[in-house]
């Protein structure tokens, strides 16, 4: 027999407000670094590859995977490893770690998006930092390249942020 476990990922189902908001802490400040480092990678070979796939995938995911990994927060348990961004979101829900979209995200924070409206994320990246209402991200697989980005803080497009533990 399978069992199906449903999950509601909708941004307001989930979520702590800012008041419970902590420090990310220096390993996110690293992941940010990292991530900076590669924008303007096209294609994401060395992403995908890195986590085991052979051929060119949707890889925004495995992007931030891969910058977690760099910064040393895959051993500690940190952050997850993930290639879909709603199992990403599931991890962060589980460890008591997941913000809804009005918050003022930190630098470091995981962010997630819902383009569609479906209540399913379609894509992910990382804070770089937030200033003057805008948060300015790193993101990977954005035109197939790794892109800094920017969005009003609480944009109906963010479904919510991950923060490592």
């Amino acid at each position: 027999m399978i069992v199906i476990l449903m999950m509601s990922l909708s941004a307001g189902a989930y979520g702590a407000d800012a008041s419970d908001l902590e420090l990310t802490g220096e390993g996110s400040a690293d992941m940010v670094l990292v991530a900076a480092s590669q924008i303007g990678n096209e294609g994401g070979e060395l992403y995908w590859r890195w986590y085991g796939f052979s051929a060119h995938v949707d890889w925004c995911a495995v992007f931030v995977s891969w910058c977690a990994d760099q910064a040393g927060l895959l051993d500690g348990g940190s952050m997850p490893k993930f290639a879909v961004c709603d199992d990403g979101i599931r991890w962060f829900i589980e460890k008591g770690r997941w913000f809804n979209r009005n918050i003022e995200p930190r630098s470091g924070m995981i962010i997630f998006f819902d383009w569609d409206g479906d209540g399913r994320s379609d894509h992910v990246g990382i804070v770089e930092k937030c200033e003057e209402d805008m948060i300015y991200t790193i993101e990977g697989n954005s035109n197939d390249a790794c892109m800094r980005r920017c969005y009003a803080v609480g944009s109906g497009v963010i479904m919510g942020y991950g923060n490592k533990s």
